[in-house]
């Protein structure tokens, strides 16, 4: 599969597990707790599989780049956080920095 499209499918997984493990309450609730352990261990491995075909730097830039991004938006439209000019302008950097890590 090409290592792009596992860096991606692992951002993703990164975002799951990072807001169920804000749903976990500090792994005291269960299911949420599990979702995290699974998801975390399904990203870090599509990670590992895309590090064999991608350089550590970028894949690693581009996989925190995906989980915070995504992390960051679903916050504001699930959890009610700040839409703040500041947050939205370090959101658009984040994209701007995952598509120029994607071209060089």
């Amino acid at each position: 599969m090409n290592p792009w499209v596992l860096l991606t499918l692992a951002g993703l997984l990164e975002v799951v597990w990072a807001l169920s493990l804000k749903y976990s309450d500090g792994f005291t609730r269960l299911v949420p707790s599990i979702v995290t352990i699974i998801a975390a261990a399904a990203s870090f491995w599509l990670l590992a599989a895309a590090l064999r075909h991608l350089p550590a730097g970028t894949a690693y830039a581009v996989w925190t780049g995906i989980g915070a991004l995504g992390v960051a938006v679903l916050g504001i439209l699930w959890l009610g956080e700040s839409t703040a000019p500041l947050k939205l302008a370090g959101i658009g950097l984040i994209v701007a920095g995952i598509a120029a890590l994607k071209l060089a």
